[in-house]
């Protein structure tokens, strides 16, 4: 792709909470979940020689982490030799060198613990703070609010005497010696059928095995609901060499509230931590695991027997982005959030009505803050139980696909935050993230950064990849915020990053992670698509790892999107003096398969609306928006509209509130929403408008140099001459161009198909009265023009007769009567 710096990152630069930080731990109200003291000196995490991780004023750079051989530096002096073996196999490092790390707990300066929020801080992250809603009988399981008091003397003569238990096989183990050696060695991918909880029946006793990585424990046992929340009941023993523990609990079944009660062997640590691998959790603000199964009777065969040739990239792929708390509320109670079910029929009809191709959810893993969007991931295997349970989305998955759309899931193996509940600090070491704070913290959302050179890492992430793709049918993944995994300096100063072994600032660990997850997905599954969101001009983002790329099979258009909003918010008169801002993605189009994204990150904190963001009187700012969609499907790659735009929705997005829907009802948001289902319509029909979006045959400007009348020519083609060549003309002023003339590829009558100004859309009616003839008067390089009148701030979309009546393709027609807007709000 062709440099251009002025493509930043996904958020703006000062703006720390992009993503709103869950650096603040949010606190559980229940009397089980009681905070425990951390060890001595625990607090920052930051060595006093350190300097403390800030955010640099400009995030026009994507940076990354690396990850350390920090495993054998958290060992302490009173390991016994059998542990320590284990240990050994586990971590990946030879005796020896652990032998050499060797510290005491209360000098272990090479594992400093998390930073301890100050109390401004806890009251800041407190539950009636957070914006949730009450949770419903039907999504809380009660919870038995009995819970034994600590014993911290017998916790700590365990910890001393290395009270662990190793077995080389449980009898009731669902893990085998493969899997075992597969997720030392960072290649299991489906972790989620082992660890965690799952309801199995053994010797004609039913109950729940539970499995969970902690190789720095000196004890793990099941607390929960079923038990009284005791330390003591029902311990788990550690398999031989793995780091994993495991047991069997009998007569508990789905439904079951638990915890991994940990006793760390450093520092007299101890916590209560949710299942990593838990298929469900409790509604925030509680933070349990619930033992769940996934079992559900899909109805999706046809879809997924046809989805290779609708996630293809010579299909059509429009995508809508959505965020399920907000596209649509409750109308008796607006507070209340539809669940799963609830969005499944009128999200169905909506898209069908307008056109859309996919819908795109922002993340719908669990995620303890609301406010984060789902971006601050806890549960990288649990739907969130906001919706309702892991089979009401599996229903909303699959009444979507029985509908002919695809379903892509947004996907966040970039950063987690430090909850105590979650990843972070688990076994009482940095087990999931890096120690040191240059490499394990991200600046910019408050949150850690994933260890991506630790195997069991690897596998815990790939394993989620593959989980949203296999139980619940999702078409693609869109994986958020790569430019901060590819590069160690990403939003740090210098002196704030380390370089990786060759001295640069590129993150190796990350590289081969990216490039494993492609390929393990893309192995299983060649029928789905991967989707970067990638904010820099890293080479080959989208192309084979064979080759030396990434290995995704697209990637956002973020330059295309910055250019586009820029050149539009100029007032038509200085536009050009911008030209170049409409034409220079010409120079990269085709470097890689893009997206092309009006996302969300474009209309919060402060930004604006797609529609408030035009220039002009109202009549202007609603011709500009049906000028910018225009463009967006008129440049090669595929689409992408955040909900609300395509509409005209005033305000800025709202995650706490509904979209407002009553705008559809009136004349100029409705004809929006109108326009932007003919495009869509118009593109999933003309195979020259989809076909070749990665092929540079299948795009030809006609003219791209007139300036001074900000106007711009193109010719879209498809694979074959006998679909028909779709011209596009885009007037980015308010004057009405008479009699302007183009180049046109072949002779005979072309049809106008499109017309953004159309009264139909809320335009001035200016316009070509259905169609030109082009005449044999050379121009642009062809042997053919024809006059055209190019309405104000407007697009044209023409198609040739001759070669549409051979092709048999059905025209649009732009004369009905308007009863689309009412339909749409249904």
């Amino acid at each position: 792709m062709a440099t251009k710096s002025k493509k930043p990152t996904r958020k703006a630069p000062a703006k720390k909470s992009v993503k709103p930080s869950e650096k603040v731990e949010q606190q559980s109200t229940e009397k089980v979940e009681r905070r425990r003291p951390r060890p001595p000196g625990v607090g920052g995490g930051i060595e006093p020689d350190q300097p403390p991780a800030k955010s640099p004023s400009t995030r026009s750079k994507s940076r990354k982490p690396i990850p350390s051989d920090d495993a054998g530096a958290s060992i302490v002096s009173s390991v016994d030799e059998p542990l320590r073996e284990s240990i050994d196999l586990t971590m990946g490092v030879d005796a020896e060198s652990i032998s050499e790390q060797v510290v005491a707990p209360a000098q272990s300066a090479s594992v400093p613990p998390p930073p301890a929020p100050s109390a401004n801080a806890r009251q800041a992250k407190a539950p009636w703070q957070i914006p949730v809603p009450e949770p419903s009988e039907a999504a809380v399981i009660p919870r038995t609010e009995t819970a034994s008091a600590q014993n911290t003397v017998m916790e700590q003569t365990a910890q001393t005497e290395g009270a662990q238990t190793e077995v080389s096989v449980l009898q009731d183990s669902i893990l085998t010696d493969q899997d075992i050696y597969l997720f030392n060695e960072g290649r299991h991918s489906r972790l989620y059928d082992r660890l965690g909880a799952h309801v199995i029946e053994r010797s004609r006793r039913k109950g729940t095995t539970f499995a969970v990585w902690a190789p720095n424990a000196a004890r793990v046992s099941v607390v929960g609901d079923f038990n009284g929340w005791g330390h003591d009941a029902n311990p788990l023993q550690l398999r031989a060499n793995s780091g994993i523990w495991e047991g069997f609990v009998p007569g508990i079944g789905q439904g079951a509230v638990y915890k991994y009660h940990i006793v760390s062997q450093h520092g007299g640590y101890v916590v209560d931590k949710a299942d990593p691998f838990a298929f469900r959790s409790e509604v925030a603000p509680r933070t349990a695991s619930i033992v769940w199964d996934l079992d559900y009777e899909w109805g999706d065969q046809a879809w997924m027997r046809s989805r290779a040739a609708r996630n293809a990239l010579s299909a059509p792929y429009s995508i809508y982005e959505m965020h399920l708390g907000s596209w649509r509320r409750d109308p008796a109670d607006p507070s209340r959030f539809l669940s799963y079910r609830e969005l499944a029929e009128p999200l169905a009809q909506y898209i069908i009505k307008m056109g859309f191709t996919h819908v795109q959810f922002l993340p719908v893993m669990e995620h303890p803050f609301y406010g984060s969007w789902g971006y601050q991931v806890t549960g990288f295997f649990a739907a969130s139980s906001r919706f309702g349970s892991p089979q009401d989305l599996m229903y909303l998955v699959d009444y979507l696909h029985q509908h002919d759309i695809g379903v892509i899931l947004d996907w966040v193996p970039s950063h987690f935050p430090s909850d105590e509940h979650s990843l972070s600090y688990f076994d009482g070491t940095h087990l999931y993230e890096h120690a040191d704070p240059r490499k394990g913290f991200h600046p910019d959302w408050g949150s850690l950064i994933f260890n991506y050179g630790r195997n069991e890492v690897r596998s815990f992430l790939l394993s989620s990849a593959l989980f949203w793709i296999e139980r619940f049918h999702a078409d693609g993944l869109r994986v958020d915020a790569v430019a901060s995994m590819l590069y160690l300096d990403y939003s740090r100063k210098a002196g704030e990053w380390i370089p990786n072994e060759h001295g640069g600032r590129e993150n190796l660990e990350a590289i081969s992670f990216l490039r494993r997850l492609n390929e393990d997905v893309y192995k299983a599954h060649p029928d789905v698509q991967v989707i970067a969101e990638e904010s820099t001009a890293w080479p080959m983002v989208s192309r084979p790892t064979y080759v030396g790329g990434l290995g995704f099979g697209m990637k956002w258009d973020m330059g295309w999107m910055h250019d586009t909003l820029r050149y539009f918010s100029h007032e038509a008169i200085h536009r050009k003096f911008h030209h170049n801002s409409l034409t220079f993605r010409a120079m990269y189009a085709y470097s890689e398969n893009f997206v092309l994204p009006l996302s969300h990150d474009e209309v919060v904190y402060g930004k604006g609306s797609l529609l408030g963001k035009m220039p002009g009187d109202e009549w202007r700012r609603f011709a500009n928006l049906r000028l910018l969609f225009a463009h967006q499907y008129s440049q090669p790659g595929k689409k992408l509209i955040f909900m609300g735009g395509e509409f005209g929705q005033w305000r800025e997005w709202n995650h706490d509130a509904g979209l407002d829907w009553e705008l559809t009802l009136t004349a100029p948001h409705g004809g929006l929403q109108h326009w932007v289902a003919d495009l869509n319509a118009a593109y999933r029909r003309y195979p020259a408008l989809h076909e070749l979006d990665v092929d540079p045959s299948g795009f030809e400007w006609i003219d791209c140099c007139d300036t001074e009348q900000s106007v711009i020519s193109l010719v879209r083609r498809a694979a074959s001459d006998d679909e028909p060549q779709v011209v596009i003309v885009l007037n980015f002023t308010p004057v009405v161009r008479f009699n302007y003339q183009i180049g046109l590829p072949t002779g005979g009558y072309w049809r106008e198909v499109l017309n953004s100004d159309a009264p139909v859309y809320g335009g001035s009616g200016q316009g070509n009265l259905g169609g030109v003839e082009a005449v044999p008067i050379p121009l642009h390089g062809r042997k053919y023009s024809a006059n055209l009148t190019l309405p104000p701030l407007g697009a044209i979309f023409l198609i040739n007769d001759t070669v549409t009546e051979r092709a048999n393709v059905v025209m649009l027609p732009l004369d009905e009567e308007d009863d689309t807007a009412e339909e749409l709000t249904a």
